[in-house]
């Protein structure tokens, strides 16, 4: 009795089967020239992707600290605590994108580096903790270091190995050296010091790229790599913000059961979360970012984008809790936890698109509309109860959204016509 694969025809496909293996070895090392700026396709790789997932996990720490800070009705502190370490996070991500959109080489020693940047972020969410619930910084600021000495290592490579872009590498190589010793020695400094410190520090990191990229060949960034990456993590921050609510939602089935309230915010919860989603990936950023200023000042505005999502999830935290009796905060300030994140995502991304988008494509008076009715609806929480409010907050982006682009299709059809 024949298999059923012995058969002549089965037997000549098999035959016709490649008889070698792809290339699969990875190259020991590669020249670090740089990367082609105008090359297409230009998409994140794999090894990004994996450095993102072991940020999040610092993310996802700061979320769940800033949500039982304001629980507890330590919002002051827990605020600025998240502000603080957000920073970190941020800032060490944003470093290693850049750097990746310029020189990577994906060879053995730029995987390694970047292993060590990856334990560094582990490091670092390890801190998280300890620094916004007592502001100690030290474990913090040692995953921070991990994460920062790789990419002076990388930066050094580079000023080696790419003759033409050398001053610039080494302009970061040398800031980041210098500056990376005075974290480790802020430590030293006693509160209320340390606090100043690193508000210092902080206005040190933002100055090393303008001050880097204004002496010699500018580094050769690819924009629709940086904005394929940005989208990338966003969408991972987003995908936090709607863990840890579920977390909180299960917690809250387990207590009490599904309650009215508590339904009301997982319908309300979902549409901000769908909303910011649409609003971010509308799209067309990456042809905005023609100059070194517009990208860096994009850039570096993305700190408040993914603050604000995070921000956003530990507020949908709050209001869960709050709708359990168990948070030591007013129906207002549960309101606002939702809110405010919301708001601030609205008009930082509207600021942002006025670099990136042509002239008169945002709709900036929709925007602040959108804004007073979602905090207005924050604010009225005590009043209408916590699922409620959130519910109406979600309404009323997606009805803001869906006005603006039937204006914007509306604009665009016109212009077509007078052309």
């Amino acid at each position: 009795m024949m298999g059923p694969h012995t058969d002549g025809e089965d037997a000549g496909e098999m035959t016709e089967q490649p008889t070698t293996l792809p290339a699969l070895r990875l190259p020991w090392k590669r020249s670090m020239t740089g990367r082609d700026p105008d090359e297409a396709p230009r998409a994140s790789t794999p090894l990004e992707l994996l450095f993102d997932l072991c940020f999040v996990v610092a993310i996802a720490q700061a979320a769940v600290q800033l949500a039982h800070g304001i629980e507890e009705d330590h919002i002051g502190p827990a605020v600025l605590g998240f502000a603080m370490i957000f920073f970190a996070i941020w800032w060490a991500w944003m470093n290693f994108t850049w750097f990746a959109s310029a020189y990577d080489t994906d060879d053995v020693p730029y995987r390694v580096l970047t292993l060590a940047q990856m334990a560094g972020a582990l490091v670092l969410a390890a801190g998280v903790e300890p620094a916004m619930t007592k502001f100690d910084f030290t474990v913090g600021t040692i995953g921070y270091a991990i994460m920062r000495v790789p990419m002076i290592l990388q930066w050094l490579r580079a000023a080696r190995e790419h003759p033409a872009g050398r001053a610039c590498a080494l302009r970061y190589a040398g800031a980041l050296t210098i500056v990376q010793a005075l974290w480790l020695l802020r430590l030293l400094l006693p509160a209320p010091w340390g606090y100043v410190g690193f508000a210092v520090l902080v206005i040190a990191e933002i100055a090393v790229p303008v001050w880097a990229e204004s002496g010699g060949r500018a580094t050769r960034w690819h924009p629709e790599h940086i904005a394929e990456r940005y989208g990338l993590l966003t969408l991972i921050v987003l995908g936090e913000c709607i863990l840890g609510t579920t977390v909180a939602i299960r917690g809250g089935l387990d207590s009490a059961g599904l309650t009215l309230d508590l339904l009301l915010l997982v319908i309300g919860g979902l549409l901000l979360v769908f909303g910011l989603w649409w609003v971010y990936f509308v799209g067309g950023d990456e042809h905005g970012l023609t100059s070194m200023r517009i990208a860096l000042t994009w850039g570096y505005g993305h700190y408040f984008v993914f603050a604000a999502i995070a921000a956003l999830g530990a507020g949908l935290e709050v209001a869960v809790v709050y709708s359990q009796h168990l948070a030591h905060v007013s129906g207002v300030v549960s309101g606002l936890a939702v809110a405010v994140p919301v708001a601030v995502f609205l008009v930082v991304i509207s600021q942002l698109r006025r670099l990136s988008w042509p002239a008169g494509a945002e709709n900036h008076l929709m925007i602040a509309v959108l804004v007073v009715l979602i905090v207005g609806a924050g604010v009225l929480a005590g009043v209408l109860g916590i699922g409620l409010s959130v519910l109406l907050q979600g309404v009323v982006l997606l009805a803001g959204l869906t006005g603006w682009l039937v204006i914007a299709s509306r604009r665009a059809k016109a212009v077509a016509v007078s052309e």
